[in-house]
This record gives structure tokens, sequence and C-alpha cells, in this order.
């Protein structure tokens, strides 16, 4: 392969940058005109909707099940609605009334436990606009909030990764090179020159 296939040019570059800032500019127009507001870490999601000072619990239509969510003011049109995109935990999911200080109303905080919590959501209901969920960066996910074995493999990836930036063995290739030296200290009689590990 020739370097020009290799390295894009600074023209390739900035077309694409400038794709991908109209990309995020499109998506972050349709997620602005839903009447509500969303946030997911990669266990949970949170909405919030606005809705006027003046109501209470009562007048509100909430309903969470393992795959379908509605919020509404009784008899009005809802402000979500719809079939979940995956589903969820309904026993760990919950919805509070809360006055907000800007400007002084309330909002509908809705919490919803993701069952799949190694998998991001492209959108809340399969009705609205996705996003694109390969450009999440989790920032607020913490190594110690995953279970043990979904850690220990984030870790070994993360180490692989690093190992691979500087040019150094991956953890599966520095366990073969152990073992062949080993190997090779047990049985000093053999020749492993030309051995490779493939």
């Amino acid at each position: 392969m020739s370097s020009t296939e290799a390295d894009p040019n600074p023209a390739d570059i900035a077309v694409r940058e400038t794709e991908e800032k109209a990309r995020k500019a499109a998506e972050d127009a349709e997620q602005a005109n839903l009447p509500y507001k969303w946030t997911q870490t990669i266990r949970d999601v949170d909405v919030t909707i606005p809705v006027p000072g003046n109501i209470k619990g009562r007048d509100l239509d909430v309903v969470l099940t393992k795959t379908k969510i509605k919020v509404a003011i009784r008899g009005q049109e809802a402000f979500i609605e719809g079939d979940l995109a995956h589903p969820i935990k309904v026993d760990e999911s919950s919805w509070t009334l809360e006055t907000t200080s800007h400007p002084p109303g309330k909002e509908v905080s809705v919490h919803l436990d993701k069952v799949n919590q190694v998998e991001w959501w492209a959108h809340v209901v399969t009705s609205a606009p996705k996003i694109d969920v390969s450009k999440i960066t989790p920032e607020n996910s913490k190594l110690s909030d995953l279970d043990g074995e979904t850690r220990a493999m984030v870790e070994k990836m993360m180490y692989d990764q690093r190992q691979k930036e500087m040019g150094g063995p991956t953890s599966d290739e520095q366990r073969k090179m152990d073992i062949l030296k080993k190997f090779q200290a047990e049985h000093p009689e053999m020749d492993f020159s030309n051995a490779k590990l493939g």
C-alpha cells in the first residue's frame, strides 16, 4: 500500500471535518426540537421534560413498562410516548416531578435503568431521531462502576490499545512470549533461533 493511501491529505481531512460538523449540527437541531432533553450513561437514561409550574403529580399520566414509555399531562398530547429503543428494568426505573429555578417552573424527571448495561441508546423512543452512538465518549462512566468481568475485559482492551500505540506486545502476545520463554528455560538443549510467535 502506498503512503498516499494510508495518509489522507489535508483537503480530505478538512472535507471530513466539515461533513462531521454539519452532521453534528443537524443531529443537535433534531434533538433540540424534541419536547424533552435526555442524557445517558452506559447503565441508564435520564429524561427531563419541562412542564408548567402549576402542574401537580396527579395531573400527570406517566407509564413505564419494560418496552414502552408515556409522559403526558392528562387530556393533552404526550411529551414522549412510544416503544423504548431497548428494554428497561421497570423496578429500578422511576419518575419525579421537581420544581426548577430557571425560570420558576417544574419538570418531570424520568430515570430509566437499562437492562443491557453495555450498549448506548441512539434514541429514547424508536419514533424519535437517532444520535450517532459511535461518537459518544463515555467520560462519566468509571471503571469502578462496572462489574468484575466487564471491568477486566475493558482494562485488558485499554492495556492492549496502549501497547499497540507504543509498539509493544498486547497482553495475549506477552502471554505467548512468557510461555515460550518458560519452555526455552525448561529445554535448553533445543534451538529456538527461528521460532516465531503467531
